[in-house]
């Protein structure tokens, strides 16, 4: 082999090495992508997840939740605005990687989905208009007609009354115009939700009657697969606990400190 071959292959071995050194450096010099997690929530649902009216971001309690909770783990959280009715099925199809959206904790749900420690406690309650004396229970709404948020455990508590005609909307805004308009006689959702409708909008046209029925539970809901996604959740979810960030946070929308 002549010298001037000998050199030529030693010279294009050093171009190639410093070529790959130098992708190397370039590889190493990007950032990173931070990881996003998809949240979906029914951001009709005051004060859990709405649009607010003026910059139309997404605000509420659980989406001040999942950015807390996005924070500890290190991810950044998109809201993706789902009909209630479709929350479980765009999880199963990993369109989104958690709900957030005051979903409660029931059997049939953990089914389809795994449920984290539970975050907020709520119940059933009945909203009626302001001159209505008739009905004061559950147990008044029978032959009534009940406006209902689709998808909800405000729904199927309101399809087991006897005769009552039930009439379901997308969102609870809906059910409350309903309400309004005079094609329902009550409104059967969360009590928190309820008290924030009577609180901004019609506390003269409309009044909460009745115990709070069935204590309930929500929870962040991710893929029956994704556990270890679950664990992380409900380990930042501890977090925040102790740092004092969730009772922060559930003193801005419900005015009062976590019991």
């Amino acid at each position: 082999m002549s010298r001037k071959l000998i050199a030529f292959i030693v010279l294009t071995m050093l171009i190639l090495s410093l070529g790959l050194i130098g992708c190397g450096q370039q590889q190493a010099s990007q950032p990173a992508a931070a990881k996003v997690l998809k949240v979906g929530a029914e951001a009709t649902f005051p004060p859990f997840e709405f649009q607010d009216e003026k910059s139309q971001d997404y605000v509420g309690f659980d989406v001040d939740l999942m950015k807390a909770l996005g924070k500890q783990m290190g991810v950044e959280v998109q809201i993706v605005n789902t009909a209630f009715d479709g929350l479980i099925p765009a999880l199963e199809s990993g369109q989104i990687d958690v709900i957030a959206s005051a979903m409660t904790i029931t059997e049939e749900r953990a089914q389809k989905v795994n449920f984290s420690k539970p975050y907020y406690k709520s119940g059933l309650s009945i909203v009626v208009k302001a001159d209505n004396n008739t009905i004061k229970s559950f147990k008044d709404l029978e032959g009534k007609r009940i406006a209902v948020q689709i998808g909800t455990t405000g729904a199927e508590q309101a399809k087991k009354i006897k005769d009552a005609k039930i009439r379901e909307f997308n969102s609870a805004s809906e059910a409350f115009l309903e309400l309004k308009a005079g094609g329902a006689d009550a409104v059967v959702n969360d009590l928190p939700v309820n008290e924030y409708f009577l609180a901004k909008n019609a506390s003269k046209d409309a009044k909460l009657i009745g115990e709070v029925l069935n204590a309930e539970e929500y929870g962040v809901a991710v893929a029956k697969k994704n556990t270890e996604l679950a664990r992380k959740i409900n380990k930042a979810l501890d977090e925040i606990k102790q740092n004092g960030e969730y009772a922060k946070i559930y003193e801005k929308w419900f005015g009062k400190k976590p019991q």
